[in-house]
């Protein structure tokens, strides 16, 4: 899935507010964008924010207290020179912070060269990091996958599986425990660095779930503000599957944790099978509670085999 294009205009409306910002020149160019190859070529949208840098062109140019005085402490000429080199930078966005006051010079640059310049009060380093926070978000690589994605017990959890096996419900009976549902049928997934993935709902379907035989459910409006999640990081993805399935594909016991790639990241995976009398709530929470004494370094299979291994040197001795 590819995200939508970043212009001047919406970087402006998007901080209007939280920094307070002005457009000081460069009023022509609202739909300026980001340079595709940058895009492509940047390893996150942090890489698309900086100072005042001449290996790295394409980046919002974020120009503080030190880059006005280099810009402005010198010969008429060297100023002249050091204001056009920007031009060849071919910045979408400068940034002046620091409540710095604006050189002429660049002012005249940025309207010839129609780049847009903002002016806040705000540091410089603030506005670096909000910004990048903001691009990393929004170009991150990202898809949809189907299932429900909720908070059980402080995790973010993608239950998925076979049609007809009770997702759904199983959402349901896991909000009733006291759980947070963030999406139900469709699960947006953002990769916002090289080891994390972020899932939300699509806001088509924001706090609805979907049940069988009883239809859409609003689950804020029936159970709370508690039980919802605006987004969550996914760490866990129970698969549900039927007896033929895990007889045929899986192994009882594992003897490595199994994983799934989503979006070039790792992430755990439990597979759990759906049979008559099974309380799969239980079954899934039990699998969170085991999956967090991983993360910690406690793994029950390793501690299992040494102890069998210990056993049987006993029993030869």
């Amino acid at each position: 899935m590819k995200p939508t294009a970043v212009n001047a205009d919406r970087l402006f409306e998007a901080f209007r507010e939280s920094l307070r910002w002005e457009w000081l020149a460069g009023l022509g160019a609202s739909e300026r964008r980001f340079d595709e190859m940058a895009v492509r070529s940047a390893r996150s949208g942090a890489d698309l924010v900086g100072y005042l840098n001449y290996i790295h062109p394409y980046r919002v140019q974020v120009i503080g207290e030190r880059e006005v005085a280099y810009l402005t402490n010198a010969t008429p000429e060297d100023c002249a020179r050091r204001v056009s080199r920007i031009v060849t930078l071919e910045p979408p966005v400068l940034v002046l912070a620091d409540g710095q006051q604006a050189p002429q010079a660049l002012i005249s640059m940025c309207e010839r060269a129609q780049i847009p310049m903002f002016a806040t009060h705000e540091a410089a380093a603030f506005v670096i990091d909000v910004l990048r926070a903001y691009l990393s978000k929004h170009f991150a690589d990202r898809t949809t996958m189907h299932g429900v994605f909720m908070d059980i017990l402080g995790m973010g959890v993608l239950i998925t599986g076979e049609s007809g096996l009770g997702k759904s419900e199983l959402g349901l009976e896991l909000v009733t425990r006291g759980n947070g549902l963030v999406a139900d049928d469709a699960v947006d997934l953002f990769r916002i660095n090289q080891t994390t993935i972020e899932g939300k709902c699509p806001d088509l379907l924001q706090n609805l779930l979907e049940v069988r035989g009883i239809g859409l459910l609003d689950i804020r409006a029936i159970f709370g503000e508690t039980a919802v999640r605006r987004k969550m990081r996914l760490k866990l993805i129970v698969h549900l599957v039927r007896k033929e399935t895990m007889e045929r594909d899986y192994e009882r016991l594992p003897q490595e944790p199994l994983t799934q790639d989503v979006l070039g990241v790792p992430v755990l995976k439990v597979i759990i099978q759906v049979v008559a009398g099974r309380n799969i709530a239980v079954l899934v929470e039990a699998a969170v509670r085991n999956t967090i004494l991983q993360l910690r370094g406690i793994d029950t299979y390793q501690e299992f085999v040494d102890r069998h291994r210990r056993a049987m040197e006993r029993g030869i001795e």
